[in-house]
């Protein structure tokens, strides 16, 4: 095994964001490049974390719930799942890539993250996080931070062109503040 890893942590590529309850035009059109974004980094070596925004049937008397009324990523649905392209990636055999895991979260930032991220480690060390996905405003930014936090000396870039926010004023937003956050903002090309 390698000394050291680069981790992707894609956030929550899923249908219900993409083309579903919340899906947005900005979503569709970065998927493909997402999907392919995703391939590319498994076959280069990368351990890939996908989250997946999780909610119950009973999300509308959530907290959240109370402040987003919409039904979204209901476990077992057709919006929960990750979209076909990047399915196809979660789902393949790369012998290259060290590591896929699928991360399930009730909330905005995934709580069981660092501790995965730390157990695939098993001592060794993260050369750098990317943290690409959707919404840049809410759940990218919200696990960005969670990284920050738990691996303060790792640097973290955001892929800004395999991300989109509820709107394209609120992604450049939050890349704003990832920045200042010390996230290095760039795009798949560059990283």
């Amino acid at each position: 095994m390698a000394d050291s890893y680069i981790i992707d942590v894609i956030v929550d590529l899923q249908n219900d964001f993409v083309d579903g309850a919340l899906g947005t035009p900005e979503a569709r059109a970065m998927i493909g490049r997402a999907a392919a974004e995703a391939r590319r980094a498994a076959e280069a070596g990368h351990a890939l974390f996908f989250t997946l925004d999780t909610h119950g049937p009973d999300y509308l008397t959530s907290r959240e719930g109370g402040d987003l009324p919409v039904p979204h990523c209901i476990r077992g649905t057709e919006g929960h799942r990750l979209a076909p392209a990047v399915a196809a990636v979660a789902e393949a055999d790369i012998p290259a890539c060290p590591h896929i895991r699928l991360v399930e979260k009730d909330t905005f930032g995934a709580r069981d993250l660092p501790g995965a991220i730390a157990d695939f480690l098993a001592g060794r060390k993260a050369e750098k996080f990317r943290v690409w996905g959707l919404c840049t405003d809410i759940c990218v930014i919200s696990n960005a931070m969670l990284l920050r936090a738990f691996f303060p000396e790792v640097p973290i870039e955001i892929l800004a062109d395999c991300s989109a926010g509820v709107t394209p004023e609120s992604h450049a937003t939050a890349l704003a503040a990832l920045a200042a956050c010390q996230c290095r903002i760039r795009n798949a090309a560059d990283a």
